[in-house]
């Protein structure tokens, strides 16, 4: 043995692993541990059986994005031959259900979507009288997953959970995932076949609320008639509905919608500030509770709302593929392993298919548009959002928004495209706080011009965050009436002779029409084009 500095040999060292279990062995005994039984480790029981056969006798239930898309999704998926069942808008009593049986500490969507699904079974169950096993055996969830850095990826599990606290044990939650696909039973035919008619339905869907909710968000703040706007989109949803359901052109229902807005009557010389709501896809997305209904609290504030389309969305993921298929080809070894490997893939045949995926992508919106009479609107332009953010946040990181919150920051104010910026996120989500309590700071010191609010909703603090809202607002307002007044004087009018020009002009007055971008304000725009 070696020799200590005074001489003496070293003695041997205790075994501390076995020191350690002898404690633990003796404080198991001392609490009363020692009697209960090894627990086993828990492992999520996953059910997505779904098989053709039970096609006929089950609904599939759907929701988590608006009304127009949700309803649409119903309607497209029937006329494919499925059962499917679009759930109401989650309101606070969803959250209350989340609440109960989710776990502690998820975020506002997991809580608002999983406490709606929990609902509906329960009112099916407790009000309608049907039995678990009806329930369990005719019924199957479809919900969207991903590979988010925060809960978001968990959220499929917490629907299980739920769901089997609340006694719905076994109850069927299918993952659609973006980046993977959709794993389904195999053996005797899958429930619900992804082929080309499911995807071309889908798209068509997607795309129709897209514009609907995009044309109807131009019109309302500008109605003359209080709730026209809203008997004008209840119609038009019907109209795209009966299409889709019964395989018709979807393109004479949105002709039929451009001809039903013609009778919504306009003023688009009221001045009101224009804002965009940006931020976690989810909480910007909803139309109910979840976010405080913040689009209808704008309007009713004064304000036009300037929304962020699903279709934007895809083009992220098209800009992600290209990026990803370019960086891949530059490593020194194929990574033949990774699930976006490049091993047996053709870079320049991957690159012309999303290539061509995003021409149709944009082709198809702009027809739907230009059909519906919504015109000048411009689907956002990924590569420059991706460079103008590069410089605050790197475009690698993808979670939640990934760099696009800063990007849209900066595109409204260089391009005044609105007059305030609102972001809406949940309480604690760490990709989008992250981007907009932190990185977006630097932005508005860059451009101080920026009007932007960062909002977080937890589903009980409304009073909060309408004050917040109504505090910048104010700002918005002003800027929005000095920019009015502004062109008035460099124009040489007065707002009675504005409107005297719109009447001498039939087209101007046409509900559909939208000026050219000129201004952040709809009324300046409007200004710029009848002067």
């Amino acid at each position: 043995m070696p020799s200590q500095p005074n001489g003496n040999t070293a003695e041997a060292l205790p075994n501390y692993e076995d020191e350690l279990a002898r404690f633990e062995a003796e404080e198991r005994k001392r609490l009363g541990l020692d009697k209960i039984a090894a627990k086993e480790q828990w492992k999520d029981t996953i059910n997505q059986d779904f098989f053709e056969d039970q096609r006929d006798h089950t609904t599939i239930l759907v929701s988590g994005l608006t009304m127009a898309h949700d309803n649409f999704v119903q309607a497209g998926l029937s006329g494919l031959g499925y059962k499917i069942k679009a759930l109401d808008c989650p309101d606070n009593e969803a959250l209350q259900f989340g609440k109960e049986f989710g776990n502690r500490g998820q975020c506002n969507p997991t809580y608002f979507t999983v406490g709606n699904l929990v609902k509906y079974l329960v009112k099916l169950r407790d009000e309608q009288g049907m039995s678990t096993e009806d329930i369990l055996e005719n019924h199957v969830f479809l919900t969207a997953g991903a590979c988010g850095p925060c809960r978001f990826g968990m959220y499929v599990t917490e629907y299980r959970k739920a769901l089997n606290d609340a006694g719905f044990e076994g109850f069927r939650v299918m993952l659609f995932d973006a980046n993977g696909g959709m794993s389904q039973a195999t053996g005797r035919g899958v429930g619900l076949k992804m082929d080309r008619a499911f995807f071309v339905t889908l798209g068509k869907a997607i795309l129709a609320g897209d514009a609907l909710n995009a044309i109807m968000y131009r019109i309302r703040p500008y109605e003359v008639e209080e709730g026209s706007t809203d008997k004008a989109i209840e119609d038009c949803r019907e109209y795209i509905m009966e299409a889709l359901s019964n395989k018709k052109s979807i393109y004479r229902a949105l002709w039929k919608c451009r001809k039903r807005f013609q009778q919504v009557k306009v003023d688009r010389t009221m001045v009101k500030p224009k804002v965009t709501i940006i931020g976690e896809f989810w909480a910007m997305t909803t139309e109910g509770e979840g976010n405080y209904r913040l689009q209808r609290f704008l309007e009713q504030e004064g304000a036009e709302v300037d929304i962020q389309l699903i279709t934007g969305w895809i083009l992220y993921n098209i800009w992600q593929g290209r990026v990803d298929t370019r960086a891949r080809m530059r490593l020194k070894h194929a990574d033949m392993d990774a699930r976006k490997g490049l091993k047996t893939t053709e870079t320049a045949k991957k690159f012309a298919i999303l290539k061509i995926a995003e021409w149709a992508l944009k082709g198809t919106f702009y027809s739907f548009a230009k059909v519906l009479g919504l015109g000048g609107y411009h689907l956002p332009d990924m590569v420059e959002n991706a460079d103008l953010a590069s410089e605050h946040y790197n475009n690698e990181l993808r979670g939640g928004e990934g760099h696009m919150e800063v990007g849209k920051l900066i595109q409204t104010v260089i391009h005044n495209k609105a007059h305030m910026v609102l972001s809406v996120k949940p309480f604690g989500c760490m990709p989008s706080s992250g981007v907009s309590d932190g990185v977006q700071s630097i932005i508005t010191e860059k451009y101080p011009e920026a009007i932007f609010l960062p909002i977080e909703t937890t589903g009980d603090g409304a009073v909060n965050v309408y004050s917040r809202v109504q505090m910048m607002l104010f700002k918005a307002k002003r800027a929005a009436e000095q920019e009015y007044e502004n062109l008035l004087k460099e124009k040489g009018l007065t707002t009675d002779q504005v409107k005297a020009l719109i009447e001498k002009n039939s087209r101007l007055s046409k509900t559909t029409h939208y000026s050219p971008h000129k201004a952040a304000g709809t009324a300046a725009n409007f200004l710029h084009e009848a002067a």
